[in-house]
């Protein structure tokens, strides 16, 4: 079952990557990306840091279930995945270059 938690273990194995797989060096590169700490990513995950960390060292072989939660992350940030055959990276849409809210436009409707 691909996308359970019983289905393939993560992203580790290059035969188990798919589109919605990601490797520990593509999740450093996207906290890269996003200038986010362990700590930060752990915090939008709901999970622990210690899960993060663990991961991102390739020492946990974590559910599919959980990777996918780790990618749609950083989706939803703009980070966009390729897996070009063995060359797999990481890099920002043009949605997610914006400069984000000005200090003068704050507001409590964009404070969500």
């Amino acid at each position: 079952m691909v996308g359970s938690d019983e289905g393939i273990p993560s992203g580790l194995q290059a035969e188990a990557s798919g589109p919605n797989t990601m490797t520990p060096a593509q999740s450093r590169a996207a906290r890269a990306l996003l200038n986010w700490s362990e700590s930060d990513l752990a915090g939008k995950l709901g999970l622990g840091e210690d899960f993060v960390r663990d991961f991102e060292s390739g020492g946990r072989e974590a559910p599919s279930g959980q990777i996918e939660a780790l990618r749609s992350v950083f989706m939803t940030q703009g980070v966009l995945f390729s897996q070009d055959g063995g060359s797999d990276g990481v890099r920002l849409s043009e949605q997610g270059r914006g400069e984000g809210t000005r200090v003068d436009a704050l507001n409590t409707e964009n404070d969500r």
